[in-house]
């Protein structure tokens, strides 16, 4: 049975973490699976992923970011994550359509009636089964991403370097986002421990993919 799954939350929250340890619990439950990123997860998506996360691009129009997002989420979409539902795989997304909506939408302020309009047509009104919101105080999660970012080659710190406000804009419109959709979006505490996460992570998964 095919599943979708997205982890979301502000910079440094621990998605990352919590990905490796769910990739983990399903190979050793031996269930077909795919890991993949937004941005990214195509050829043509790193290359936007390199423009949109280079602190190079800094003054980037908030408009071209979004139609570079949804550039990569077109590609993104269609070449590997509705193949890989069809083959009935569960497939795990780090970060989706929700984060355009808070970062573009309550971080940038461009029209989230507009956003959504997009992602209808772009997605065809699909959404992910489970989306698993990693949430935690803005400044822990910024303190956190830069220690990361300090062991990072890439450099992938154009967000981190975004003032506080914004960063508190895309958390509260993660928050709002959940309590919309609150049977799709389980908010977790991300000052838990890891293991404690993860445990609760897989109480939610259906219980055909915890085995």
């Amino acid at each position: 049975m095919s599943f979708f799954i997205t982890f979301e939350g502000i910079e440094g929250c621990g998605k990352t973490t919590q990905i490796g340890h769910l990739t983990s619990f399903l190979k050793k439950n031996q269930r077909p699976f795919l890991l993949t990123r937004e941005p990214g997860g195509t050829k043509v998506g790193e290359k936007i992923r390199q423009i949109l996360l280079s602190s190079d691009n800094a003054g980037m129009e908030p408009m071209a970011e979004l139609f570079l997002y949804v550039a990569d989420r077109i590609q993104h979409y269609r070449q590997v994550i509705v193949p890989a539902l069809r083959e009935g795989k569960v497939v795990l997304c780090d970060r989706f359509a929700d984060a355009t909506t808070v970062y573009q939408g309550f971080g940038r302020g461009l029209d989230l009636a507009w956003i959504e309009e997009i992602h209808a047509r772009v997605l065809e009104n699909t959404k992910p089964d489970l989306t698993f919101l990693l949430d935690l105080p803005v400044e822990v999660g910024l303190k956190r991403a830069w220690k990361r970012l300090e062991k990072d080659q890439t450099r992938e710190d154009r967000f981190e370097k975004e003032a506080v406000d914004f960063h508190q804009k895309v958390r509260e419109g993660y928050l709002i986002l959940a309590r919309k959709e609150p049977a799709r979006i389980i908010v977790l505490d991300g000052m838990k421990d890891e293991q404690t996460l993860h445990r609760e992570i897989v109480s939610h998964l259906p219980g055909t993919i915890r085995g």
